[in-house]
């Protein structure tokens, strides 16, 4: 078979999954703020939650972020919100550190609690569009906070149009039957594991 054989079976090709593709997207009308829950032992789930705020800030949607549980991180991109995006992204902190850290399960429900209190003004705040709750599966799979009311909430409160993120390994059970969208990142290769520690803008 010759190059241009190729070239013009592959352009055939081409056309029909177009095709079929546009068939598919006009049956894809409905619009509705999701419910979206990235979950697994792999890496990626805060960073694709900060990868969609960037995203809301490019389109000029006002959002929120509400960091549970890694709060004494001096990550990048809480020093690139609040620093440079202050007026399109609100940020808040309300977890003291991984639990291994504080090693006190009353500080941590306690700022699980005022987390989740952020979390539902930003989310029935109207001018909010989007609303990453980073690592809200950690404060959930401890029970720091009551799983039956956060999806009561996201079901019942959340705005039609508003956008919540969940991050976090372990997600409940609960949460990902209420979700419109689950991932789970998967873990492969680690460099932790070969002792390479946390590296600036990787990890954090």
């Amino acid at each position: 078979m010759t190059e241009d054989d190729l070239n013009t079976r592959h352009a055939e090709k081409m056309r029909r999954i177009k095709a079929a593709r546009d068939r598919m997207m006009e049956t894809k009308t409905e619009e509705k703020g999701l419910i979206m829950v990235h979950t697994g032992s792999g890496k990626g789930k805060s960073s694709s939650g900060f990868g969609m705020i960037l995203r809301c800030i490019g389109h000029g949607m006002p959002c929120a972020v509400v960091q549970f549980i890694k709060g004494t991180w001096v990550t990048g991109e809480a020093e690139m919100l609040r620093n440079r995006f202050a007026g399109e992204c609100r940020f808040f902190v309300s977890g003291e550190g991984f639990t291994w850290d504080t090693q006190d399960r009353e500080r941590d429900i306690a700022a699980a609690r005022r987390g989740w209190q952020i979390a539902q003004e930003q989310i029935l705040d109207p001018e909010i569009r989007f609303v990453l709750l980073d690592e809200i599966n950690i404060a959930l799979r401890y029970d720091y906070l009551d799983i039956d009311e956060v999806v009561d909430f996201l079901l019942t409160r959340k705005p039609q149009m508003t956008h919540v993120c969940l991050t976090g390994r372990n997600a409940k059970p609960e949460l990902i039957e209420a979700a419109d969208l689950v991932t789970e990142m998967t873990l492969l290769k680690h460099p932790f594991r070969d002792g390479i520690k946390a590296q600036k803008g990787v990890e954090f």
